[in-house]
């Protein structure tokens, strides 16, 4: 059997490995809130990387290890690959403060995307939950640059606290300026916070969307996703136009280690962007 490596160049050029990380340089480096870090990543060589929005790479930092972590940059824009880190961990730890300069290993990308463009000509919703923004906002970006082509938009964010939101700049510029209906609660208020406090599932029933043609993309917590994806369809969302981002315990991007099963699904390459008609029999079940 001829290997890869062996294969001739040309139409049949060997597929890169899926294993192997290719270096990328840490450009920026930026904290957005106590924990949490985004990095600007340029490739050593080679084009930029392509994506679309939804999907996720495996981050390596060299003598640590790797982590999955979603891409958050703009997939309508070629420049530097955007990637939000909430700081948990050994591995994300070493990722979320490695200075400029650093190298890190990226492979991927891998797993489904948002495909917003579904949403063109209604509504779409979005509901975030804490660092489920960072995987929503390449799907808003993306919203954005052909914002007449949608009619309400509507994006719903719930934070621990106030001092936990993400994209403060952004949240704003979307609402002034793209004419997204923006809604933001926090877990716990300050003293100074004049804004909404409870969770982010009761911002679902009272927002102004057509609920019988909208698209509703969701991310955060899976609990969060749970209650929030009931709202939508107790609302009248269609369960296949609610999808979810089921990112769990990746460690190989392919579908060959097993670690990110959820019972008949491999998240890695089946998600993990999924549809609520196909994944609310599995979120009823405990323990799964």
């Amino acid at each position: 059997m001829t290997s890869l490596a062996e294969r001739p160049t040309g139409a049949s050029a060997p597929i890169a490995d899926p294993m192997l990380p290719r270096p990328f340089v840490v450009t920026r480096t930026q904290q957005d809130t106590r924990d949490t870090y985004t990095l600007a990543l340029e490739p050593l060589e080679g084009p930029p990387l392509e994506f679309i929005a939804g999907q996720f790479t495996m981050l390596h930092a060299f003598g640590v290890g790797e982590a999955p972590i979603s891409i958050s940059g703009d997939p309508t824009r070629p420049g530097p690959l955007l990637h939000t880190i909430r700081n948990v961990g050994s591995v994300t730890a070493a990722l979320a403060t490695a200075p400029p300069g650093t190298v890190l290993g990226v492979r991927g990308p891998f797993g489904t995307g948002w495909n917003v463009q579904d949403g063109k000509g209604g509504d779409v919703v979005f509901v975030a939950g804490g660092i489920g923004l960072a995987p929503l906002r390449p799907a808003i970006l993306e919203l954005v640059a052909e914002r007449d082509q949608y009619d309400r938009v509507v994006l719903l964010y719930g934070a621990r606290t106030p001092e936990d939101i993400l994209f403060g700049d952004d949240l704003f510029r979307w609402a002034k300026q793209n004419g997204i209906v923006v809604e933001v609660t926090v877990d716990n208020g300050q003293h100074a916070w004049r804004g909404r406090v409870g969770l982010v599932t009761q911002l679902v029933a009272r927002a102004g969307f057509d609920a019988w043609h909208s698209l509703a993309l969701v991310c955060g917590p899976e609990v969060m996703m749970r209650y929030s994806a009931q709202a939508l369809a107790d609302r009248g969302v269609a369960p296949e136009k609610i999808r979810l981002s089921m990112e769990r315990n990746m460690k190989c991007g392919v579908g060959l280690c097993g670690h990110c099963q959820y019972r008949e699904l491999f998240l890695c390459v089946d998600g993990p962007v999924l549809p609520y008609d196909r994944l609310s029999p599995l979120l009823a079940r405990s323990e799964l």
